[in-house]
């Protein structure tokens, strides 16, 4: 049975490219991000507040196989850890044919804006989280 996940679909562009005619790694982490923004965006009510918002921590990425180009990625976002003020979320990105070309773990932090201490994570990414616990 596979984890219930987050999933995110981008196609890959040409410009996303590197001399070696596959996708750049350092684009991994972009659509990482994208993913992230979409998952956040998929909730009920704001997920940034003048009283939090979450930066980025840490993240860890295996890079499996190259990506090549043109490609429908399939990013998969699914919970790990829900902390006081952070939350671990694993993450695969597969391409059409199911070739996974990454995994691995990204942490965030939620802050104060006003000056960046951690806060208590926000109530409704505890519970959005929770539906993406393993």
């Amino acid at each position: 049975m596979s984890r219930p996940a987050f999933v995110t679909r981008i196609a890959t562009r040409w410009r996303d490219l590197d001399t070696y005619d596959h996708v750049n790694n350092s684009l991994f982490l972009t659509y990482l991000e994208e993913a992230r923004i979409a998952w956040f965006h998929s909730l009920d009510g704001p997920w940034r507040t003048a009283e939090a918002e979450p930066l980025l921590a840490s993240a860890q990425i295996h890079f499996r196989a190259p990506i090549r180009h043109p490609a429908l990625l399939a990013v998969r976002l699914m919970a790990a850890r829900i902390g006081n003020s952070s939350l671990t979320l694993d993450h695969e990105i597969r391409d059409e044919h199911g070739t996974l070309h990454a995994d691995g773990h990204t942490v965030m932090v939620w802050v104060r804006p006003d000056n960046g201490r951690p806060t208590a994570l926000p109530e409704r990414i505890r519970h959005a989280a929770a539906a993406l616990l393993a």
